[in-house]
């Protein structure tokens, strides 16, 4: 049988927080090759962003949750100061040593650093849930910061980033000058320090967009792209969503794993060879370049696509379950009770004959080629009664199944 993928979203309300185009015309013109800035007053009206994280939130944060590093960075003066400034013991009974120390925070920031929230889509429960839906809605793996600066001030230089951002502007006032690429699409290994005078040189000249971002405002920015902020007269917060794509160069890594398999590219060197002599190497690299041609012509998408699901699948989370609930649910579970896969969760259905593999991140089951027609109905995402599982014989089985599932975090219950 063809293999069988878990669905993506057809709707894109968490995208709409963050454009104020329309989606075929954001990929079009925007997605990897120009900035766009969304006005709040397209986008979600005065409500902004404070949903997603207030300052109240912050507070809540920095005081009361017991952060550790790495969840908080602090930068002053384009410089990330050592965690040793704003961490220690947390007291009886939580004698861990990097601990964020909210009176410390307090003396920094009143004396004008940048506190970096990082992580955010694994800790707060309304970015949990945000991030969750526009990485489904995207396909890609993302990761939030939020970014409080005093007024006045700058947390860091002008540099860019080695992945798309959307900027969404939470509270106060902060100015955002844009720059053209010095290297365009630059890959994770290729950071900005690597190009400082560059950056900088750049920087001098007349930005693309100099744009003051107020609450409820939205900036994308493809990775590459020259950026600096600073608050103006208030403090400011703003969240910042960073989008991990996938590159063509991932796909050139991952077709040079598979070139191991061709025994002309496995080959040994001639013996003596003098590596640093360009006209003993010369003849090496025409063999070379053409047994990889000849590969790459029979290289089998099937094979680089399984291996781009290795790469890519563990770098997303699915929506988070809550496991007392979930063995609870399945120990309670009836034929009139509902579920669904888990959303965010990469699901591939595979395999012929007596057996076929559920493969999901993180895991896999083998399964009775029986199952196929629940396994069909519930890889849809859509809700689906367990009675009405397709496919077993009685509601006996389609318990057994349903629950197990349950059990390895595959299906969530749908209410």
């Amino acid at each position: 049988m063809p293999d069988i993928d878990a669905p993506g979203g057809i709707d894109r309300p968490a995208l709409a927080r963050c454009i104020a185009v329309e989606p075929a015309k954001f990929a079009a013109d925007h997605w990897g090759r120009a900035p766009l800035l969304s006005r709040a007053d397209e986008l979600n009206g005065p409500d902004g962003f404070g949903d997603l994280l207030s300052p109240d939130d912050v507070d809540e944060l920095l005081s009361r949750r017991g952060l550790r590093t790495p969840f908080l960075r602090v930068a002053q003066a384009g410089t990330v100061l050592p965690a040793s400034r704003f961490t220690g013991g947390g007291g009886a009974g939580a004698e861990i040593g990097d601990q964020v120390r909210d009176e410390d925070v307090l003396r920094l920031y009143a004396g004008g650093a940048t506190l970096v929230l990082q992580g955010l889509h694994r800790n707060w429960p309304a970015l949990v849930d945000f991030a969750g839906a526009l990485g489904r809605e995207l396909r890609q793996p993302l990761q939030v910061n939020a970014y409080l600066t005093p007024p006045g001030n700058q947390g860091f230089a002008t540099h860019y980033d080695t992945h798309d951002v959307f900027v969404l502007q939470v509270d106060g006032r902060k100015r955002w000058r844009i720059h053209p690429p010095v290297l365009p699409e630059p890959l994770e290994r290729q950071a900005w320090g690597g190009r400082a005078d560059e950056v900088s040189a750049s920087a001098e000249g007349e930005p693309v967009l100099d744009v003051e971002l107020t609450p409820g405002d939205a900036l994308y920015l493809p990775r590459g792209w020259l950026h600096a902020a600073a608050a103006q007269d208030s403090r400011s917060l703003h969240l910042t969503v960073g989008v991990r794509a996938l590159t063509r160069y991932a796909l050139v890594e991952e077709l040079l794993a598979l070139a191991a398999e061709d025994r002309r590219l496995r080959a040994t060197l001639p013996f003596g060879l003098d590596v640093a002599d360009a006209d003993q190497v010369e003849p090496e690299l025409t063999e070379t370049v053409e047994a990889l041609r000849d590969w790459l012509t029979t290289a089998d998408p099937a094979a680089l696509a399984a291996r781009l699901r290795e790469r890519s699948w563990p770098a997303s989370r699915p929506a988070p379950i809550r496991p007392l609930a979930q063995l609870d649910a399945a120990a309670a579970l009836t034929a009139d009770d509902r579920v669904r896969l888990r959303p965010g969760l990469p699901a591939r259905l595979t395999g012929s004959g007596e057996r076929v593999t559920l493969a999901f991140a993180g895991g896999s089951l083998g399964l009775p080629a029986g199952c196929t027609p629940a396994l069909r109905m519930l890889l849809t995402g859509e809700p689906c009664r367990v009675g009405d599982l397709p496919g077993l014989d009685g509601d006996a089985d389609r318990l057994v199944l349903a629950r197990r599932l349950l059990r390895e975090a595959v299906v969530v219950p749908a209410s």
